[in-house]
């Protein structure tokens, strides 16, 4: 093999990896800034040790990233989740994740006195109990355990598939 072809197959095949790779949305760039203080809102208001299930056990952030970023999820919420974090992450001058479980419950209610911050913490309430108590196939509620621990199940038919596509 020729040295110059040599070259060119090495760079095709180095470079197959990034052909392949899905680009991250700006969606997905921003809930990645934000992700760390939605997942510790989501674990304050579902900590471990309570009757139910913890946010941390049951993945919820992955549920709430999967469900947002869908393509049929209204972009309005979509953007009102990620805004509404950095609300929260400017209002605590970047200090809510380093914050004890006392500062972080004051933080959260002086937050909600605002309209837009309780507006924003029932969005983020409701996501999470979706994940809390949605069928096990779209990544949370594992092993039923939300299910369980309010002795109830889902309905029948259960789905098949995770989401619609269109």
């Amino acid at each position: 093999m020729k040295r110059r072809n040599f070259l060119l197959l090495g760079s095709m095949l180095g470079m197959t990896h990034y052909l392949h790779a899905k680009p991250s949305s700006s969606f997905e760039r921003s809930f990645k800034k934000v992700e760390a203080t939605l997942r510790a809102v989501q674990e304050h208001m579902f900590p471990q040790g309570s009757k139910i299930p913890s946010a941390q056990s049951m993945h919820t952030i992955q549920f709430l990233f999967d469900t947002v970023s869908h393509e049929t999820y209204d972009k309005d919420i979509r953007k009102f989740v990620i805004e509404g974090a950095e609300e929260l992450q400017r209002r605590e001058k970047g200090k809510f994740l380093s914050m004890n479980t006392q500062e972080k419950e004051e933080a959260l209610r002086t937050y909600e006195k605002t309209r837009y911050g309780s507006n924003w913490l029932s969005r983020i309430m409701t996501l999470t109990m979706e994940g809390l108590f949605s069928d096990p196939i779209y990544g949370s509620n594992k092993k039923e355990a939300g299910w369980k621990a309010l002795n109830a199940y889902g309905g029948v038919p259960r789905p098949r598939t995770k989401y619609i596509a269109l």
